[in-house]
């Protein structure tokens, strides 16, 4: 049976990636975007198809999918990954940082969703699986604008998941705890990123890129008839 396409944002490393990687292994064909195309056109997946996008671009974005379409059919999954994460003081934090978060992890979010939603109404069918964050459940010391984001995700997604599910779409919403990839190094204030590191190294460790992608594939897989609305996972130590 023809597998059904996959789109996924923010798929030039961490959590993206390694999604990316296990949607392949299924035989789904791919629908790759990020700013840094190389990364994922190193992977050299079968039926895929890597394209460097801003996700704030709606234009650009809808365009990328009905490319996508015309090769490889209808858009069976998307799944909004791309996000950033920059930590500050609320009251030395430069507002541009917290106007970036807004935009990418928000609006670069909705953008995604309105490039696939009317079409899996149409037909009765479709996944949107929303990477939010822990962040989005509860707070932490120096993630004001961030938390912010993030429970806008959350919050967005289930109410995008009652509209949704009287057309047989289900919207997904995944909220890991620490994860090990490079969103940190967004961060500019460097006392924050140290403590965050002391942070991550006392617990123990923190969750692999593939915890959190094998958590994805376990909600996609599914049956259409099933929607499991919203997954937390966290290191087993990880207190907050």
């Amino acid at each position: 049976m023809k597998k059904e396409l996959i789109v996924i944002t923010g798929a030039s490393a961490g959590i993206g990636l390694a999604t990316a990687k296990q949607f392949a292994k299924l035989g789904h064909p791919l629908l790759l975007l990020a700013r840094r195309v190389k990364p994922m056109q190193a992977l050299n997946l079968e039926n895929t198809i890597c394209m460097s996008l801003d996700v704030t671009d709606r234009k650009a974005f809808e365009d990328a999918v009905r490319l996508a379409e015309s090769q490889f059919g209808a858009v069976g999954a998307i799944v909004n990954n791309a996000g950033i994460m920059l930590l500050g003081n609320i009251v030395s934090q430069d507002p541009k940082e917290w106007d970036a978060m807004l935009d990418v992890n928000i609006k670069g979010l909705l953008n995604g969703v309105h490039a696939v939603a009317e079409s899996m109404v149409k037909r009765n069918s479709g996944t949107i699986i929303n990477i939010s964050s822990i962040a989005g459940i509860k707070t932490f010391p120096n993630h004001t604008a961030y938390v912010g984001t993030k429970f806008a995700v959350s919050g967005l997604s289930e109410n995008l998941r009652e509209e949704m599910a009287p057309h047989n779409v289900r919207v997904i919403t995944i909220e890991p705890g620490a994860v090990d990839t490079t969103l940190l190094s967004h961060t500019t204030d460097e006392s924050i990123k140290e403590n965050y590191n002391i942070w991550k190294e006392d617990m123990g460790g923190v969750l692999s890129v593939e915890d959190v992608s094998n958590a994805i594939i376990y909600a996609y897989n599914q049956p259409q008839n099933v929607c499991i609305r919203e997954i937390v996972i966290a290191a087993t130590k990880q207190l907050s």
